[in-house]
Parts: C-alpha cells; structure tokens; sequence
C-alpha cells in the first residue's frame, strides 16, 4: 500500500476516489511511566517514554488507517496527515487521516 502527504503520485493517475480513510489510537503510560517521565520534566529535556509512546502510537494508527483502506478496496492513501490531542491529563490521540484512492498502473 502507497501512502503519501502528497495530492499526486508521479508516474500514476487516480482512476477511483474510495473515500476519506482513518485510523485512530488512543494511549496512556502507566503510573511508573508517568512518575519516570515526570521527574525527567523536572530538570528538562527530552521524555524518552513519551517519545517511544507516541513513535509506537503513531505506527499503529498508520497501521490501521492501511487496513481500512484495503477494505475500502484501495490500493494507496494520497494526502495522508496526522493529528493528535490530549484526553484529560493522562491519554493521547493519534489519528492518521487520507483519502483512500485506486491508482493506475497498479502499485
């Protein structure tokens, strides 16, 4: 599956519109994550645990977001982009989002 931040792949033509594709995830570190990632905050810096939360989150919702759009019947996401949010204090969303396409020759 081609997924791409663009509009246009070159060297190809959408030939079918499937629809707008998502896949989303939702996660929050454990009590001893948040404690580590709280003390490092402390003196400053990058939070590791963090990082590798949202690095693995943004992997899966990339994950499922191509499994929606082989359902869909796709063979590629054009203009794919990610989003995320804070849910209360302790979760995050990620949310990557596209437009699931057939392109022609086939990839």
């Amino acid at each position: 599956m081609l997924v791409v931040t663009t509009e246009n792949v070159p060297g190809h033509q959408v030939v079918q519109v499937k629809g707008q594709v998502f896949g989303v995830v939702v996660r929050s570190r454990g009590i001893g994550g948040n404690f580590v990632a709280g003390l490092r905050s402390l003196v400053g810096g990058e939070i590791h645990e963090y990082t590798q939360m949202l690095e693995e989150a943004r992997r899966h919702a990339l994950d499922r977001l191509v499994a929606n759009a082989k359902l869909m019947g796709a063979n590629a996401v054009v203009m794919m982009r990610f989003d995320s949010a804070e849910i209360g204090q302790t979760m995050s969303e990620i949310v990557a989002y596209g437009t699931a396409v057939v392109l022609d020759p086939p990839t």
